[in-house]
């Protein structure tokens, strides 16, 4: 028995209905939360799109949770998504943020021209950003993650967030502050588990495997002062993906969570546009 959307969207996800042939699946952050997704999702639904936007399995709770969930459950339940979405509209497009758009990438591997385009926001194969420690990154963190320690220890995350409007990276902190049983929902979890990590990366080795078999339009975002991956991220799919229509956006004045970010109206934008002209004239 297929799931329907709503079973699909867990506690804290959204559907905004247009009653539309076209509907974009948006998949938010390791860690992270729909709502980090809502002003991309709110400016594509005002453009016509129908937008879903689950909450991945094991986040958007407690930190014990999100220790027990693995990768295939978060993208098991992408998957889900998808075929309850596709079963309503007649296109669907994806796009995920961060580790996010790595699952938009299986998925469209996967799926296929089911898929009828990509958005990939902030793609992160490489913690390569200029606020992430180099000795953190090349030596501790692997010594971590291949020993037991990893059941054990966990990132805590810091200043500025991925985020540089200094108001809304001000609001993340308050709620940080306050602690109370809603900050999971409201901005995610940002103690993250080392065993979250290694399944993190485990999805990162399952993605670059399927990358050529990627043939879905594409519309690769980054930006130029991403905190946690660098530019070269959005170069690395570009030249690995198999698809023939690939476009690039990078946007400045932003760091890695560009949905929340100065930035977010015009990438928002841009995405629709994207996924407009996708329908105007398929592949």
């Amino acid at each position: 028995m297929s799931l329907t959307i709503e079973n699909c969207l867990g506690n804290t996800g959204y559907y905004y209905d247009q009653a539309g042939d076209d509907a974009v699946l948006l998949i938010h952050g390791l860690t992270g939360t729909p709502a980090e997704m809502k002003p991309i999702a709110t400016r594509l639904a005002k453009q016509g799109f129908s937008v879903m936007c689950p909450a991945l399995a094991g986040h958007c709770g407690s930190v014990a949770n999100l220790k027990k969930s693995h990768w295939q459950d978060w993208y098991g339940g992408i998957r889900e998504s998808f075929d309850a979405l596709r079963e309503k509209h007649a296109r669907v497009y994806v796009s995920g943020l961060s580790m996010g758009a790595l699952m938009a990438l299986l998925l469209a591997k996967e799926k296929g021209e089911r898929v009828s385009g990509l958005c990939l926001l902030s793609t992160t194969f490489f913690y390569d950003g200029w606020n992430i420690p180099h000795l953190k990154r090349k030596l501790l963190l692997p010594i971590v993650l291949h020993s037991p320690l990893k059941y054990f220890m966990y990132w805590n995350e810091t200043p500025p967030y991925g985020i540089k409007c200094e108001r809304t990276r001000a609001m993340v902190h308050a709620v940080l502050q306050k602690r109370d049983s809603k900050a999971a929902e409201k901005v995610g979890i940002f103690r993250t588990p080392a065993v979250t990590i290694f399944e993190s990366n485990r999805l990162i080795n399952a993605t670059k495997k399927a990358l050529h078999h990627v043939q879905s339009p594409t519309l690769i975002v980054h930006s130029t002062e991403d905190d946690t991956a660098s530019l070269n991220n959005a170069h690395y799919v570009a030249k690995r993906i198999a698809s023939k229509k690939i476009e690039k956006f990078f946007v400045d004045d932003t760091y890695h969570v560009l949905t929340l970010d100065k930035r977010r109206a015009d990438v928002a934008n841009r995405m629709a546009g994207f996924f407009k002209q996708c329908t105007a004239n398929p592949a």
